[in-house]
């Protein structure tokens, strides 16, 4: 693994924090009315990117996620400007504002979304990886899912597969706790998600979700296992969020007391210590970082605010793929 230095420290302070107003942003601008449909926000869950990031190649790797998926793509290199503007349903949007929350997706930068379906995307992270597989390429694709997904028939299988074509995949399960509002203990057998690995014979075990450090370590063990052929593994993350499932999410089946212990281990807390403990900067330095970041989150608002919404047309053209289609004229 790339060594862990005081600009990895300094980088993962300002990209969480940055994924953090920016959610934080979202939740306001959602409550104006000006973000439409469901909103499922990242706020505590920060340290399970900036670790994968620091263990992938963003050259090559690829992600995949469910539909708590806004500030990953960010981090894997799109302009956080489109991915604003998409929210808000904006033709400069990543999609032309067609995608919207859930559906955040970049072929360029190999961010595949963005699945509305729970565990619908674990399949196809696993696809993706037989299609590097087959072309002959040790790309690596990194496929979430949340505590809810893993009930689902699709990962038993997908997990059957990848194992017995060895393919490589990283399938990361970001356990929050709660699957939309039930909490794991209800809903499963065994609260330890990852032995789920075990029935596959596959590479598995525990993460401690809440620190980049840790999740860099075992995330880049599981990427170098699959790019030199070793196959699949399977990682829970431990990790929670301190917002609902969704903005319309009440929240009535946890306590704020809860939520208050969690923020003790707070990701970004835990990073700006370790900043101050060393001295990688002083206080004036991080208080250029917040500003930047405050400052990035507002340009990323008056970007979405003043672009235009996608005209009528548009969504012909964006099903319409048959160029000589006799009804509807295809223009993209």
């Amino acid at each position: 693994m790339e060594k862990i230095t005081k600009e990895t420290y300094l980088k993962w302070y300002e990209d969480m924090s940055f994924w953090r107003k920016f959610e934080d942003k979202l939740a306001a601008v959602y409550i104006q009315q000006k973000v439409r449909g469901f909103l499922h926000l990242y706020n505590g869950q920060e340290a399970v990117l900036a670790g994968a990031l620091h263990a992938m190649d963003l050259t090559k790797d690829r992600m995949i996620t469910a539909y708590r998926n806004h500030v990953q793509p960010i981090g894997m290199g799109v302009d956080p400007r489109k991915v604003m503007a998409e929210l808000y349903g904006k033709v400069t949007g990543t999609s032309k504002g067609m995608g919207g929350s859930m559906h955040i997706f970049s072929k360029e930068h190999r961010f595949h979304g963005g699945h509305g379906i729970v565990g619908g995307q674990i399949p196809l992270g696993a696809g993706m990886a037989f299609g590097d597989k087959y072309h002959g390429s040790d790309a690596v694709t990194l496929c979430y899912m949340g505590d809810g997904a893993v009930r689902q028939g699709s990962l038993h299988e997908t997990f059957n597969l990848a194992m017995l074509w060895q393919l490589p995949v990283v399938f990361v399960c970001e356990n929050n706790g709660y699957a939309m509002g039930t909490s794991v203990a209800r809903t499963s057998f065994s609260t330890d998600i990852w032995k789920l690995g075990l029935g596959y014979e596959m590479p598995c075990g525990p993460v401690d979700g809440m620190n980049p450090v840790t999740v860099a370590q075992e995330m880049s063990k599981a990427i170098e296992r699959a790019r030199s052929g070793g196959g699949p593994t399977f990682l829970e993350m431990k990790t929670y969020r301190y917002r609902g499932h969704s903005m319309s999410d009440a929240q009535h089946y946890r306590t704020k007391e809860e939520v208050e212990e969690y923020k003790k281990i707070d990701p970004i807390t835990q990073v700006l210590d370790i900043i101050k403990e060393n001295k990688y900067a002083t206080d004036e330095e991080i208080k250029k970082i917040d500003k930047r970041v405050k400052d990035l989150v507002k340009e990323c608002e008056e970007f979405a605010e003043k672009s235009e919404y996608p005209p009528v047309q548009q969504l012909y053209d964006m099903v319409y793929e048959q160029e000589d289609f006799p009804f509807v004229q295809h223009k993209l």
